[in-house]
């Protein structure tokens, strides 16, 4: 959902994909301040239930000061931990209008007294609440409210290698964080894959990546996301994938560019490679 920017509206994509999928689940963004989350939970049932269980929110923090300048009316907050707060409120929304017949909240950024919700969602007790965060009150206010944690990494492919041990380390705390509030995490990667024949085409290929990131913080998203170490021959992605699935990984959430053709390599070259 990156309002300044080419990008489909997420909310409106969503629904049109219902039409077109039958088994994908949907996972849309939502940045608290942008949309409330008593209209996020009205509109994610409205999916869940269209889609067949198929919905998912991302509940995403936000960098970009102009697009809650211009689309949140305003609504940027300067301190961090004041918009970690604000996010974690977001989830606690959510959840009481999605799990109780009538919520009371007494936040410092949402305020609902005697709130009702007449529609449910088909997933009991909620759709999924993915979340990504590496600063401290971040990833407590993840594993006290969200279901999977996407993790953090190093940006870049000369990170890749270091970004396993990190990786490790970090679902390894949020595991404890979340057992101390009696929670089960799943933990999920944001990775960019580049696949090719050969390792020094795909490394070629990453370079160039990014050189483009390198225009401005849009662009960058790709090419950071190389750190995950998904480059290379379609045995080596294999490689990486497994060695995240050992530490932890439940979700890859693969992109590719260009796009089309980049999945058609994955699903063709990739996926039969992939253990059981």
């Amino acid at each position: 959902e990156r309002h300044i920017g080419p990008d489909l509206e997420a909310w409106i994509m969503a629904a049109a994909m219902i039409a077109e999928t039958n088994s994908i689940e949907l996972m849309v963004a939502a940045h608290p301040g942008i949309v409330h989350p008593q209209l996020a939970a009205k509109m994610g049932a409205s999916l869940d239930r269209i889609s067949g269980g198929r919905f998912a929110i991302n509940v995403v923090n936000g960098w970009y000061q102009k697009e809650f300048e211009v689309f949140g009316n305003g609504t940027w907050l300067d301190r961090t931990e004041e918009r970690y707060h604000r996010m974690g409120e977001f989830m606690q929304v959510l959840k009481g209008l999605w799990c109780e017949e009538r919520f009371d909240f007494d936040g410092d950024y949402f305020q609902l007294e005697d709130a009702v919700l007449p529609i449910k969602t088909l997933q009991m007790p909620n759709p999924p609440i993915y979340a990504a965060s590496s600063a401290k009150q971040g990833m407590d206010q993840v594993a006290r409210y969200a279901d999977i944690w996407f993790v953090g990494y190093e940006p870049g492919l000369d990170d890749a290698p270091k970004n396993i041990e990190r990786i490790a380390r970090d679902v390894e705390h949020m595991r404890g964080l979340g057992a101390d509030y009696g929670r089960t995490l799943g933990f999920g990667i944001s990775a960019h894959v580049i696949c090719a024949e050969t390792r020094k085409e795909a490394i070629e290929q990453a370079r160039s990546l990014e050189a483009y990131g390198a225009r401005d913080r849009i662009s960058l998203v790709a090419a950071k996301a190389l750190g995950a170490g998904l480059v290379g021959t379609p045995d080596d992605i294999v490689d990486r994938l497994c060695a995240l699935h050992q530490i932890g990984i439940d979700i890859p959430m693969v992109h590719f560019y260009p796009m089309l053709d980049g999945l058609e390599t994955f699903a063709r070259e990739v996926v039969p490679r992939l253990p059981e």
